[in-house]
């Protein structure tokens, strides 16, 4: 029988790996799994598109989230759009669609 996960889970446990937040992934593995570079993932630090956490020794730790950003960049950057310009097409369209989902709120209220 399995138990139920309710009974096993404790604050700052398991539940962890279903927060696309949590960071839970190193520089070398999360470039291990971009198939990039540890230096790529830096300039996307330096260009504030993506702020890691630190652990306590102060290396950086990525989430599932900032993974998938990542991964868009890389895309972009592979299709030949130099770095910076990609970090800031990602935020123009992370502003976008930010911004129609509050007109989409604000239609819904109407």
């Amino acid at each position: 029988m399995i138990p139920d996960q309710r009974d096993t889970v404790e604050p700052g446990g398991l539940d962890k790996f279903d927060d696309e937040h949590y960071p839970a992934y190193t520089m070398g593995r999360a470039a291990a799994m971009l198939g990039t570079t540890q230096g790529f993932l830096r300039s996307l630090d330096e260009a504030k598109l993506i702020e890691p956490q630190r652990s306590t020794g102060g290396h950086r730790r990525y989430s599932r989230h900032q993974l998938r950003i990542a991964a868009r960049v890389r895309e972009l950057v592979d299709q030949g759009t130099a770095v910076d310009a990609a970090c800031r097409i990602i935020s123009l369209e992370d502003q976008l669609h930010e911004d129609q989902r509050h007109n989409e709120l604000q239609k819904s209220s109407d």
